[in-house]
């Protein structure tokens, strides 16, 4: 399965002409925030390899986010380990969307969503699409927007809290991870709500 501009040009047929793409990452980790990224490409400008960004390397996402960023408009937002806490990661995760969203210099007047379910509060046309990512290149490009800026929010954290490897596993239970809660505690930056956190807390 290789992304390609199919979706977008069924919305474009429709007379639609802003079509963004929006994914998120950090659904899974136990530390940091959920991050979400909107894009809308320029239909004659599209960065050639743009994939779903778990399936390139390091170095290729980092020079697929500079083309993007020069080519497109894009929109990242996040959202925190409070709301995560307050709401639960799903909402939290279609909160960082719509801020995403409405982040853009232009709005979109489409928006294609990674996933099966609109995030509640848009009010935009929008269409959901499984594994977007992988099938469409504007979710494929907000991908790798989501994951590069909430790596570099993770390798941030990781200096100010070093021991949990957050520079390494982003913030997933990795089993180094999981020995530097038992042995250094919950930082504010654990997500409360999160099983093993809610278990180590317990257990204080």
């Amino acid at each position: 399965m290789t992304p390609d501009y199919s979706f977008e040009a069924a919305a474009r047929a429709q007379g639609y002409l802003r079509i963004a793409g929006v994914d998120e990452v950090g659904r899974g980790p136990l530390a940091g925030p959920v991050t979400a990224a909107a894009v809308v490409l320029d239909p004659a400008r599209i960065p050639e390899g743009l994939n779903d960004s778990k399936k390139l390397t390091k170095r290729r996402r980092e020079a697929l986010y500079e083309q993007i960023l020069a080519l497109a408009d894009v929109s990242v937002a996040h959202a925190s380990v409070e709301e995560i806490d307050a709401h639960n990661i799903l909402r939290a995760s279609h909160i960082a969307m719509v801020r995403a969203i409405q982040g853009l210099a232009t709005p979109p007047d489409y928006v294609l969503i990674d996933g099966n379910m609109i995030p509640r509060g848009l009010s935009l046309p929008a269409e959901t699409i499984v594994k977007g990512d992988a099938r469409s290149v504007s979710i494929s490009a907000a991908s790798i927007m989501a994951k590069i800026r909430r790596d570099c929010v993770m390798l941030s954290l990781a200096q100010q809290h070093p021991g949990y490897g957050w520079d390494t596993n982003m913030g997933y239970g990795s089993k180094s991870h999981m020995s530097a809660l038992q042995n250094l505690g919950v930082t504010p930056h654990h997500r409360r709500s999160f099983r093993p956190i809610h278990n180590i807390l317990w257990q204080e």
